[in-house]
């Protein structure tokens, strides 16, 4: 991608993910995110109303007196983004690569973490670790995310999760919002899945283009795997082999679907060319659903 093309893909994220952040996605973020973690701030006297299950009993022992435990919401969240930019994401049907929509959703929940004055962070993996950058605020920080997903060359070309969870565990200790972006096509990661979710509040967002899911009726097609190399011949005239193709599909993405469920992990599937803003709100309202019920 030449610098003129990149600078342009840039400021088009900066102005379409901004006006969305502005006009919808901020308060569902704040909604969703902010108030989960809550820090301890004081201890006062009980007042009538307060909740008996934040009375704190040791102070109340020594001073005769019922006194509650107050809480505040935590002030900030670190949120990162774990991106795969193997060579998977170097493909789109419908002119927008897969990994440009990945640059794109995370401009903007960058862009809405530091409008509620959080941090982004980004690793950027294939088969190896390919890129760090430790979370900070800021929109020129932000940018310098969407940049690097965008013009970063990856030394790998293949998916390796349990690469890119296993090293979020080594340089993020404490608790952050997750959120792993890939197109998930890549060797067993459930074991690094399940030690993540239980350390991190982790979102995955899944990003298929339609032609993985139905194959066009388009005669002969010279189908080549970007990861492996490999080129296989598919004649799309044929009925049953559509149908195939489409079984195995769906079997894939309910499998997938199952896993993340296995694991409470909460999973958002986008689909390039689909309205990936109203598909994060929808997430987002439900997400908060669940917490008020």
């Amino acid at each position: 991608m030449i610098e003129s093309e990149l600078r342009h893909k840039i400021r088009h994220i900066q102005i379409t993910a901004g006006k969305a952040v502005s006009d919808i996605l901020a308060g569902e973020y704040h909604s969703v995110f902010k108030g989960r973690g809550m820090e301890f701030d004081e201890v006062r006297p009980y007042q009538p109303g307060d909740d008996v299950r934040t009375i704190d009993w040791n102070v109340t022992a020594r001073t005769g007196e019922p006194h509650v435990k107050r809480y505040v919401e935590e002030r900030e969240l670190t949120i990162l983004f774990v991106v795969d930019l193997s060579a998977s994401g170097f493909f789109g049907s419908n002119g927008r690569l897969k990994q440009e929509v990945a640059a794109e959703v995370c401009g903007l929940l960058a862009l809405s973490a530091i409008r509620n004055n959080d941090k982004a962070g980004l690793i950027a993996f294939s088969d190896t670790i390919e890129h760090f950058i430790p979370a900070r605020k800021g929109t020129r920080h932000v940018l310098r995310l969407i940049r690097d997903i965008l013009h970063l060359k990856p030394q790998g070309r293949g998916t390796d999760l349990n690469i890119a969870l296993n090293y979020l565990a080594r340089v993020r200790k404490k608790r952050a919002v997750v959120f792993v972006i890939s197109d998930f096509r890549a060797p067993d990661f459930s074991k690094a899945l399940r030690a993540t979710s239980r350390r991190h509040d982790l979102i995955a967002i899944s990003i298929t283009d339609p032609i993985e899911l139905r194959l066009p009726k388009a005669g002969m097609l010279r189908l080549r795997d970007n990861e492996s190399g490999q080129v296989q011949l598919i004649d799309t005239g044929c009925r049953r082999v559509r149908h195939h193709y489409q079984g195995l599909t769906r079997e894939r993405r309910a499998a997938l679907a199952t896993l993340f469920k296995q694991q409470a992990v909460d999973h958002i599937p986008l689909i390039t060319g689909d309205n990936y803003v109203a598909d994060l709100v929808r997430f987002f309202r439900a997400r908060e659903r669940r917490r008020v019920h």
